[in-house]
């Protein structure tokens, strides 16, 4: 067993953690400050003065015709992610987990948005981070009470959870006193909370290769005062005394991100000279570290969080609150590559290219001329003008220089260039609608889907990825804080209906499967295949065929109906567990009743026949009884005796 590690102690190997980490100032930073300047087709800092300054915009392009076919494939349905059940069960459970964890990505946070900068810093920066943790909070209602006696407000100011605002006492005319008062109520509350983290503000142990093995990750942000005092209520500002108040807001990539409208300039010039004291900002590092600090020789996860060399909170946790995500992964290493990595060196390739084109054409169109010194007028030379005139002294004062024509080959570079960023990125000019000779009379729809499925498919790859490593994990993790946070019944509206949601009566762990549309064709032909699969469906159904359940054509025409854009299918269809019984034919039904009026006058008639019977048996048995009397008296008394009628 080992000691204990002191607070000084921690301080100091998360001082070392972050100077070791990578992420912030380092080559990284680096790579992503100049994609950021690429997707602007900001200057190259090669340009020569009075020739060409284009820039290509190849990163911007790749990175922008990618993100259309991811957003779709992410955004076309209202499931991201199935939990599957672990036994017969846990069906319903499963549904259940499926839609609220769904809805509390896509309505309680904006979804969208989440995604959609998650995957472009992916694309752009390397890795897309975003971080999701549990929120505890405290919701304050207002509320006023009037003319409460004593019993009344003692009882008030009994709950805890109350705290007076305004209070006025004063007496009645019955002599007791009344009190008007209103109070600020607090309800404890918590919610998931989802934030996409800038990249420079991320740092991750050099040796990690996920995020789950890393030793150290610390999401560096900047905070007021202000802030401070509300996350650690405790907080004393003689204690954040050299908390890097100092340094830049605004650090280089920072910089190149606001650096295409010159943002930046102004941040960096006006930075809060003279703040009032709840608006000082203060770098807060949450750093996430493997250490043994209770001394019992194992290495716990603990956050903690530091200003300067002040703890704010040293506690453990269960996992790492961020997940991570890269188009191009590198086996064994964190860090892996952006699209913007790949398409970077064309674009400075084609920039020179095309300055060299445009620098040829400047000189065809204006050209340049020999002159004889003394033999003409400069001023009439450098001023050109449609029917300007030059002053000359001899008909061979100014001779035209030949300018080299534009050679077929460069052209056929910048093609070439064009191929390599298909074959890099999977962004081609068929799949950006741009290539005019690709559709003739004699191109079949076959051999375009091809050409289409074979430029998409890194494109499909990455979504496949970003699928499986990102948003797979983001929803699990989702599912996790809903089950051991959420104490709360919540009653919700959940596919047109309103039911309860109580996460704590779910399983710990479910299998989470992707429902990303991924594949091959597009909308149109996943609606006609649907179309084909329903008309095949009831046939088999009206054939009397036990194949096809009521259940199965309705999700085949759920299917369809998503497909066609139309996501409240319950508008247009029913299910049929929620059906009512179909009516009866009419006639069918009269049918019916005159069938049971003469089963009923049958059994009528049939009822007094064995009424009718039964009543002769009993005369029978009663004449028999009186015979059997006359026959007893007639033997006693010697003479003829009759009984009864």
């Amino acid at each position: 067993m080992s000691d204990p590690v002191t607070e000084d102690e921690i301080v100091s190997r998360i001082d070392g953690e972050i100077n070791e980490a990578v992420g912030y100032g380092d080559d990284v930073s680096e790579q992503r400050r100049e994609a950021m300047r690429y997707y602007y087709a900001l200057p190259l800092g090669n340009e020569i003065e009075g020739r060409s300054q284009y820039v290509d915009s190849t990163v911007q392009d790749t990175v922008e015709w990618i993100k259309p076919s991811l957003m779709r494939v992410f955004a076309s349905g209202d499931e991201l992610v199935k939990f599957e059940p672990n036994n017969p069960g846990e069906v319903d459970m499963a549904a259940q987990a499926t839609d609220y964890v769904n809805y509390v990505l896509q309505n309680q946070h904006n979804g969208w948005e989440i995604m959609y900068q998650w995957f472009t810093d992916a694309l752009l920066q390397k890795n897309g981070i975003i971080k999701v943790w549990w929120d505890e909070y405290d919701e304050y209602v207002r509320e006023e009470y009037k003319n409460l006696n004593d019993l009344e407000f003692e009882a008030l100011m009994s709950d805890d959870s109350v705290e007076v605002v305004e209070h006025d006492e004063y007496g009645g005319e019955d002599g007791n006193f009344y009190h008007d008062v209103i109070v600020k109520r607090s309800q404890y509350n918590g919610k998931v909370c989802i934030e996409n983290v800038p990249p420079e503000e991320f740092l991750i142990n050099r040796e990690a290769k996920t995020i789950e093995d890393a030793r150290f990750i610390c999401h560096r942000v900047r905070k007021t005062l202000s802030e401070l005092r509300q996350m650690y209520p405790d907080i004393d500002v003689e204690d954040l005394k050299g908390g890097d108040t100092g340094s830049p807001m605004w650090n280089d990539e920072q910089n190149a991100r606001y650096a295409f409208d010159h943002t930046q300039d102004f941040f960096n010039t006006s930075q809060n000279a003279a703040p009032e004291e709840s608006m000082q900002e203060y770098w807060l590092y949450e750093s996430f570290i493997r250490t043994d600090f209770d001394g019992d020789g194992i290495a716990e996860l603990r956050k903690v969080c530091t200003v300067g060399s002040t703890i704010m909170a040293n506690d453990e946790i269960d996992n790492m609150p961020f997940i991570s995500i890269t188009p191009i992964q590198i086996s064994h290493k964190f860090f892996g590559l952006s699209v913007a990595d790949l398409v970077m060196p064309l674009q400075k390739i084609k920039s020179v290219l095309m300055r060299n084109l445009l620098d040829n054409m400047y000189n065809q169109n204006y050209g340049r001329f020999a002159v004889l010194e003394g033999q003409a007028n400069l001023d009439d030379l450098l001023t050109a003008r449609p029917g300007g005139i030059v002053r000359v002294k001899s008909p061979n004062a100014v001779t035209p220089l030949a300018t080299p024509p534009l050679e077929p080959f460069v052209f056929n570079m910048v093609q070439y260039l064009d191929d390599v960023r298909e074959s890099r990125a999977g962004v081609s000019r068929m799949s950006q609608g741009m290539n005019e000779d690709a559709l003739t009379s004699h191109t079949t729809a076959t051999a375009v889907n091809a050409v289409m499925t074979a430029s998409q498919s890194r494109v499909e790859l990455i979504a496949r990825n970003f699928a499986e490593t990102g948003v797979k994990d983001l929803m699990c993790k989702i599912y996790e804080l809903l089950v051991k946070n959420m104490d709360k019944k919540r009653v919700i509206k959940l596919r047109d209906q309103w039911v309860e949601v109580n996460p704590r009566s779910w399983a710990d762990r479910m299998d989470a499967t992707v429902s990303v549309a991924l594949g091959n064709g597009n909308k149109d032909q996943q609606v006609a295949q649907l179309t084909q699969l329903t008309q095949m469906a009831m046939g088999q159904q009206a054939s009397g065929s036990p194949m096809v359940s009521p259940e199965n054509l309705y999700n085949l025409q759920a299917s369809l109906l998503k497909s066609m854009g139309y996501q409240n299918v319950n508008d247009y269809l029913t299910p049929p567990q929620m059906q009512a019984p179909p009516q009866p034919d009419p006639m069918q039904e009269a049918q019916l009743q005159a069938l049971n009026v003469d089963t009923q006058v049958k059994q009528g008639e049939l009822e007094v026949k064995r009424m009718k019977v039964q009543n002769e048996i009993q005369e029978t048995k009663m004449e028999s009884k009186f015979k059997m009397a006359e026959l007893a008296i007639e033997d006693k008394q010697k003479r003829a005796v009759k009984i009864g009628s």
